[in-house]
């Protein structure tokens, strides 16, 4: 089922978090395993009305943790762009106010505890790691170089190349801040307005994929005799192929809506 990177009960506690991988815990194995199985087994039943293809298909729920990996992985990267922006603000205000590069930083930790009262926010979390290297004595170029490579996302990167390119030319290192927060934050700014508007579309093509199985159900209960004859016999291909067109209408529809931004 490709489940190979996919959960790992035994996960080193000091490892680095990388941002292009997402390990599921126990909770959330357990979890999308048991509503795949439900899924497949409750959509095989209203389709065939067989129990035993039920239990047989409802086995390709397995497969399910994959695809929960794939949304937990995505949600958790666009948060991480949305908290960098946060610090990314909160870094330019420190600077402004005349604190040197590494300063700043620590004011930013500051900030970002007020913003976020979880422990566990990634970017608080990747502040507090890079202020750990910086009292250890580590360049900050360096720690910041780690933290894009591990997240590998496009404005931490950019930015990260603009600090490095500004300390080495030695060019003005505030005004740079600022526009490079400024650039980044409107680039995130319209990012997540598409996001809003794609999250609409995404749940008005939920509810129209639902409503044949809503519709099936329905008459499956209301009208039994009248859908008798489509659970055996020639009913049954007419079904598969309906199911089939279902099923290729929502991969168009998931592709449609998966634009990279």
């Amino acid at each position: 089922m490709g489940w190979e990177g996919i959960w790992n009960f035994s996960a080193d506690p000091l490892r680095l978090p990388r941002y292009t991988e997402y390990i599921l815990c126990r909770r959330e194995l357990i979890f999308s395993v048991t509503a795949g199985y439900a899924v497949l087994f409750g959509v095989t039943y209203l389709f065939y009305h067989s129990v035993a293809l039920s239990l047989l298909l409802s086995l390709l729920g397995a497969a399910a943790p994959r695809w929960r990996r794939r949304s937990l992985l995505e949600a958790r990267r666009y948060r991480l762009k949305l908290q960098f922006k946060e610090a990314l603000f909160s870094l330019t205000s420190s600077l402004a106010a005349g604190r040197s590069l590494e300063n700043a930083f620590r004011g930013v930790l500051e900030d970002m505890k007020l913003l976020y009262s979880d422990e566990g926010t990634d970017m608080l979390k990747e502040i507090g790691i890079l202020i750990h290297r910086l009292d250890n004595f580590e360049p900050l170029e360096g720690a910041l170089r780690d933290l894009a490579d591990r997240a590998r996302i496009d404005e931490i990167t950019q930015f990260v190349d603009a600090l490095s390119t500004c300390k080495r030319s030695g060019g003005d290192l505030l005004e740079v801040m600022r526009r490079t927060s400024t650039i980044i934050g409107d680039k995130l700014t319209v990012e997540g307005d598409i996001k809003i508007l794609l999250a609409q579309k995404r749940f008005e093509s939920r509810i129209m994929m639902a409503m044949p199985f809503v519709f099936l159900a329905f008459l499956g209960t209301a009208a039994s005799d009248y859908m008798k004859p489509l659970y055996s016999g020639l009913g049954c291909v007419i079904m598969t192929v309906l199911l089939l067109l279902l099923l290729v209408c929502f991969w168009i529809m998931d592709r449609i809506m998966r634009i990279d931004i």
